[in-house]
């Protein structure tokens, strides 16, 4: 990277010696101030070649920083996961470059990297095409194929802003005039002609940016706010190499087929119109896999020592003041106000009805734990750009939980979910679990020596329990610290479903007591858990999880019967209802059709198990079945039929419910 009018600190007037020591332990001396990329050069040509920018004492930097003391160094090469960001980054600049060039008088806004890509928010008066977005990704390439040097500048603040007045670029003007008033200098990278704005590091070379794909257009506003102008957006992604880029776009063309959305339709499990905004209207296949969700949740729950509540969908806004969600939430709650004036609001979350459930009659340390579960609808107000089918909406059930135990329990309880919460995930098939732990934000409720106790205690459970994670500085909740579980599908992408928060915030402002061994009135501990988190979501995740194929104890159909001819449309129906009557879900498709046609048609419904219903099958009181993978299972007389799909259909915690009934009745014999 070439660079001029660097600040006068990198440039010391007086030689001077420095040592840079790498990661490995191994140091470096120079007699004189020394650049990011001369490091590199100095280790080998090789290291060289790949140098994207630097670590330096722990804070990213550009190749060109000049190193004028003692100094810990990492070089970053396109095979770190922070090299990879600086090309997304880069990635987006480009995106600047080729559209000035094609588009002049397009104003660029910002450009920031995001999870797997970039964006660029860009103000033109028409709506950019995809032909514009093909004419776009060509001129990247042609940029690319030149590779020119990106050069950085630290300018005067004052002097950049003139010159994007002379390039008349109103939005980087805007950005400049918002920096706090301590800023004196930024940070310009000079692409040729086209000039950017940035903290950086980027690319010294555009020859780093040749894997990236742009990928679609969208709307959005200036600072996200609807009410302020409108924007255009490019996306895209950037890779280190070709193979990583084919290899993620190979994966976006199997999510395509994955999509939720698609998959709702054409299996009739949901839709949503205009008419609810953010809400989804269950066909009874989909209503059928919400319930059987909740079901499943409910033994798991029983089974945990939990007992089942449910709170009013609507409540006083003084009691959402108390809890601090009318100070942090205010903007996502739905509100009304009565004839008498009093102001109520939607729930956005549970966690004041349990906890008025709680407070309603005296506790002794005897009833603790209390383990309160709910399914509990909740409404936020989400932006209508941020709804996304079952993934993002405003209207949605959470698998809720409220503990309250004593401080001395709360480390069991906190094992007691984690515990809990990876063995469900396990049994919908997901085997990979990320554990995050996310601490306090700076804004917050309550005091550190709190938030140091309710921190330590969710450590000690994962250590104790022998799991890792991953910390989350400033990313808990207003009132107390929490854990994420992450889990990550089958074509490698990850879901933040799950959250334990631990919380002596809302018992301290709602007044919550239990009567203590000693006589004394304390405060509980509140652990506030969601597993599925919002069963909404969970359902668009597994429909994904499982590209529609959601396993045979969760199918909204498990088994339809299939005639041949109309002759056999009474058999097939009478062996419709025998399954139903004994708990396997089943449908009879009698239509008129030939039954190469059916077995097609309904594999596509992704129903698991197909059975045929010919002559033969109703003289002998038998059944010929196959799965929705092709699998002949033979033909088989009808309570053997019946026996096989019960098996396979059977949830998976049956077993665990089987054993735990067996063990019971063993201890009632042996008393």
């Amino acid at each position: 990277m070439l660079t001029s009018d660097m600040p006068t600190s990198n440039m010391p007037t007086l030689e001077q010696a420095v040592t840079v020591t790498l990661p490995d332990g191994a140091k470096r001396s120079f007699d004189h101030p020394v650049s990011v990329a001369q490091v590199a050069h100095a280790i080998g040509p090789g290291l060289a070649k790949q140098t994207l920018a630097g670590k330096l004492d722990g804070r990213l930097v550009d190749a060109c920083e000049v190193i004028d003391h003692d100094a810990q160094l990492q070089i970053i090469t396109p095979k770190d996961d922070e090299g990879l960001e600086i090309i997304r980054h880069s990635c987006a600049h480009l995106v600047g470059h080729a559209v000035k060039q094609l588009y002049p008088s397009a104003m660029m806004v910002i450009g920031p990297v995001i999870d797997a890509g970039f964006y660029y928010d860009i103000a033109f008066e028409r709506p950019f095409t995809p032909s514009d977005l093909a004419a776009i990704e060509a001129r990247m390439s042609e940029l690319i194929d030149q590779q020119y040097d990106v050069v950085k500048r630290m300018t005067p603040r004052e002097e950049a802003a003139e010159l994007f007045k002379a390039r008349g670029e109103t939005y980087k003007q805007r950005l400049i005039a918002e920096m706090p008033a301590d800023v004196t200098r930024v940070g310009l990278y000079v692409h040729q002609e086209y000039v950017d704005m940035c903290r950086g590091p980027h690319v010294p070379n555009t020859r780093f940016l040749k894997a990236f794909k742009l990928t679609k257009l969208a709307g959005a506003y200036w600072r996200g706010d609807a009410n302020n102008e409108q924007l255009q957006r490019i996306y895209g992604t950037a890779w280190a190499d070709k193979k990583q880029l084919k290899a993620y776009l190979q994966r976006l063309e199997e999510a395509e087929k994955r999509d939720h959305r698609r998959l709702g339709r054409g299996l009739d499990l949901f839709h949503f119109q205009e008419d609810a905004p953010g809400a989804v209207f269950w066909h009874p296949r989909g209503w059928a896999v919400f319930q059987e969700l909740v079901a499943y949740m409910r033994r798991r729950q029983q089974a945990a020592g939990y007992v089942e509540v449910h709170s009013p969908d609507v409540m006083d806004r003084s009691l959402w003041e108390i809890s601090g969600h009318w100070h942090n939430y205010r903007e996502h709650m739905f509100t009304t106000a009565t004839e008498d004036g009093r102001s109520l609001a939607l729930k956005p979350m549970n966690c004041p009805g349990s906890v008025l459930l709680y407070r309603h009659g005296l506790k002794s340390y005897r009833d603790l734990p209390i383990r309160m579960g709910e399914f509990g609808k909740v409404h936020r107000y989400e932006p209508s750009g941020a709804l996304h089918g079952l993934l993002r909406v405003r209207h949605f059930t959470q698998d809720d939980a409220h503990i309250y135990c004593t401080p001395g329990q709360m480390d069991a309880e906190c094992r007691d979910v984690v515990a809990l919460v990876l063995d469900i995930y396990r049994q919908f098939g997901f085997e990979d679990v990320r554990i995050k732990l996310s601490t306090r934000p700076q804004n917050r409720m309550g005091d550190d020596a709190s938030w140091d106790l309710l921190e330590g205690a969710l450590e000690q459970a994962l250590t104790g329990m022998g799991l890792t994670y991953q910390l989350n500085p400033g990313e808990g909740a207003f009132y107390g610290p929490k854990l994420e579980f992450v889990l990550r599908d089958a074509i490698g992408r990850d879901w933040q479903c799950g959250t334990l928060q631990v919380d002596m915030n809302l018992p301290e402002r709602f007044g919550l007591e239990y009567v203590a061994e000693d006589g004394q009135r304390k405060r509980p501990v509140m652990l506030h858990r969601a597993l599925f988190g919002s069963l909404e979501r969970f359902i668009g995740i597994l429909i994904e999880h499982y590209a529609g194929k959601l396993p045979a104890w969760l199918a909204p159909v498990q088994a339809v019967v299939l005639s041949i001819t109309d002759d056999h449309a009474r058999y097939a129906q009478e062996v419709a209802q025998l399954l139903n009557g004994a708990g396997v879900r089943s449908e009879a498709d009698v239509r008129n059709e030939k039954i190469g046609y059916k077995i097609r048609e309904q594999t596509l419904q992704r129903i698991p198990f197909l059975l045929v219903a010919g002559a033969k099958e109703r003289e002998a009181g038998s059944i010929a079945l196959r799965t929705r993978e092709g699998e002949d299972l033979g033909v088989l007389p009808i309570k053997q039929a019946v026996a096989l799909l019960l098996e396979h259909v059977q949830t998976p915690d049956a077993a665990e419910h089987r054993a735990a009934q067996q063990r019971l009745m063993e201890r009632l014999t042996a008393g």
